[in-house]
């Protein structure tokens, strides 16, 4: 009697009818955009043009959103419902965008951003929502048991803000995601003939770069980043593709947002003084979960190794 084998519980196998014509086989994520020539100024112009775009397109949103707050008689100086849904979407345009740079730069197939089979697998989204986003959520709960300092929000302006939230927070996380563990992961990481080199490399140059980019100095705060985006960056190696660091992402900034208007703290102070921010040891919990996260993955790919493009049949 012969025993059927086990069916993953994260990842499927590889079907080879999704790989296309350009994107090379049997690679890892982060080697996609390898080849003969590591191609070093153009990788520089890529993640040039993803930093202007995130630049461009905050600026732009932010400028609207506050014009339609005039418009409509709400100070434009404070942080209003459209203010919050211009931020979400102004970051969740680096989705598309990353996607032209690398269809531009690269001639890949703008899908192959995705995942190593050029798709992205809800499959795979929904296993990680329903395995890991209750343990990620409950464990970010910890920074909201202390007291905090509240200011009024009317009840228009916490639903406006909830919608907002719950609708477009994620697609922000997965415009940073796009952008930056799959764009500029993909060029710092075709920059090495060796793989792991490239993996190195790309690791931590992504969460050194994004741990800095949020602004605040505190040693807590910078060791909760660097745990995160580290974290993040190997499970978008060893899955093969976004899904899972979208959802962690997301689970993370919706909750926080949800939280902070829950709470009433006074969200546009606490975006403007992010520099000033003080954490606490309480944020080792949090970095533990996510980092117990990678290894769990990590654990699960142990005998598949990372995943990898389809391979020539």
């Amino acid at each position: 009697m012969t025993t059927a084998p086990a069916r993953p519980w994260l990842l499927r196998p590889v079907d080879t009818a999704h790989r296309p014509p350009r994107v090379p086989a049997g690679v890892e994520y982060h080697r996609v955009l390898a080849g003969p020539r590591r191609r070093i100024l153009r990788g520089v112009l890529a993640i040039f043009l993803v930093l202007l775009g995130l630049v461009v397109f905050s600026v732009a949103m932010n400028a609207l959103s506050a014009r339609a707050d005039a418009m409509l008689g709400n100070d434009p100086t404070a942080y209003t419902p459209l203010r919050h849904a211009g931020a979400m979407v102004g970051l969740a345009l680096l989705t598309p965008w990353s996607m032209l740079v690398q269809r531009v730069l690269y001639g890949l197939p703008a899908a192959s951003l995705h995942s190593v089979v050029s798709l992205f697998r809800f499959d795979v989204m929904g296993k990680a929502l329903i395995v890991f986003g209750p343990l990620f959520l409950a464990a970010n709960t910890a920074s909201y048991l202390l007291p905090v300092e509240s200011v009024p929000w009317s009840q228009a302006e916490l639903v406006a803000m909830f919608l907002a939230t719950l609708l477009l927070t994620p697609l922000q996380a997965a415009g940073e995601e796009y952008g930056v563990r799959g764009l500029a992961f993909r060029v710092l990481g075709s920059w090495t003939r060796s793989p792991t080199a490239g993996l190195v490399l790309a690791i931590a140059v992504t969460s050194v770069g994004f741990t800095f980019m949020h602004g605040s100095m505190d040693p807590y705060i910078i060791v909760w980043y660097m745990t995160l985006w580290t974290s993040l960056g190997i499970i978008t190696w060893r899955t093969g593709g976004l899904e899972v660091a979208i959802v962690l992402h997301a689970v993370l900034n919706t909750f926080n947002f949800a939280a902070a208007f829950l709470l009433h703290i006074d969200f546009g102070s606490a975006i403007q003084g992010r520099a000033e921010v003080t954490g606490a040891d309480f944020l080792l919990f949090p970095a533990g979960v996510v980092a117990a996260i990678a290894v769990a993955i990590w654990w699960h790919t142990r005998t598949s190794g990372p995943a990898r493009t389809p391979a020539d049949t």
